[in-house]
């Protein structure tokens, strides 16, 4: 079963940027659509954004999009996302999550999920 595990969250003031990454357990990575959600306190889990098994098509969400950035390489197995610009609004518990299938927006459509990593951006 693949296992999915977030790094690189933290404490950011306003406008700063943060990295976070997602490391896979399984040398099918390759293989599934890659995306990463947030949760904020007291507030749904949100699309953030999404890339292809190829990594040639990425999506985002309009609250992100120019800001933030997901890539992947499939040679270390890892998911990433740059975020640039950031803002209060932004803060969340960020999660990274998995499935076979091409792209989806909704995470009941996400089968594997990592533990979550925190960004916090004070303003």
């Amino acid at each position: 079963q693949l296992q999915l595990v977030e790094s690189g969250g933290g404490l950011v003031q306003a406008g700063g940027s943060l990295r976070l990454s997602c490391a896979a357990s399984e040398r099918t990575f390759s293989s599934y659509t890659m995306g990463w959600f947030r949760q904020a306190p007291g507030k749904g889990r949100e699309f953030v954004a999404a890339i292809s098994w190829s990594g040639l098509s990425t999506y985002y969400a309009d609250s992100v999009k120019g800001r933030f950035t997901i890539s992947r390489d499939n040679a270390k197995n890892t998911v990433y996302l740059q975020m640039n610009s950031l803002k209060p609004e932004d803060t969340a518990v960020y999660y990274c999550a998995a499935r076979r299938q091409a792209y989806s927006n909704h995470w009941v459509d996400y089968a594997y999920w990592g533990q979550g990593t925190q960004v916090t951006v004070s303003s």
